[in-house]
């Protein structure tokens, strides 16, 4: 985290309990501060409040079509792989496209096959872990009614997340991973078969040999 000014005792914006910051161009924060004294024991806590409440912080949108039209429902950026697109350049390039957010793809954390489906074809859905690299959102006019930047409890608590048993099973892996118990699928450069074509294996790179990947 990096802050915009010298150590001095001050006090910071508070939005409650949590400080008022904004993301820099290096994977930080910065807080705004102001020049009235600050107990240091009191500055630390609401730093460390305010930290859980940005880790915890997730990209959802509300959808102008489909059944989504109208319900209120926040979900996840979605979308559909182009053809001759990797699944991690997809995530990225859609989320981009919904909410003008830069990403970086970091983890597959789980994948659906589903059958009889668009055009009467076997599909495959994945839910992909994404490191925001940006904070102003830009919503697409076409599609996107809405987007924000939501605490996951909140997400998670929506009556349709936990009604709706995939999305709940999801929720779950996605808290799980947030607490260190669950690992994804990164995605490692390779080759394929004898064209040797460049390609990703998406693998759960805990236990492997290093010389391995």
């Amino acid at each position: 985290m990096s802050s915009s000014t010298s150590p001095a005792l001050s006090v910071p914006s508070v939005d409650g309990g949590v400080l008022e910051g904004k993301n820099d161009d290096h994977g930080g924060v910065i807080v705004e501060m102001t020049n009235e004294p600050l107990d240091p024991v009191v500055y630390v806590s609401l730093l460390k409040a305010s930290l859980s409440h940005w880790e915890q912080q997730v990209l959802v949108v509300q959808e102008k079509s489909g059944k989504f039209r109208g319900t209120g429902v926040w979900k996840f950026p979605t979308g559909v792989v182009d053809e001759g697109e990797d699944i991690c350049d997809a995530a990225v390039r859609e989320v981009k496209e919904e909410t003008g957010i830069d990403s970086k793809f970091l983890e597959i954390l789980a994948f659906r096959q589903s059958h009889q489906s668009y055009f009467e074809k076997s599909d495959l859905f994945f839910v992909c872990m994404m490191q925001p690299l940006s904070e102003d959102i830009q919503p697409q006019e076409a599609e996107i009614e809405a987007a924000q930047w939501m605490p996951y409890e909140e997400y998670a608590a929506q009556p349709f997340v936990q009604k709706h048993e995939l999305l709940r099973i999801i929720s779950d892996a996605c808290l799980a991973k947030k607490d260190g118990t669950y690992s994804g699928f990164l995605a490692v450069p390779t080759t394929t078969g004898f064209s040797k074509k460049n390609a990703y294996l998406y693998v759960n790179t805990r236990g492997l040999a290093r010389n391995s990947l």
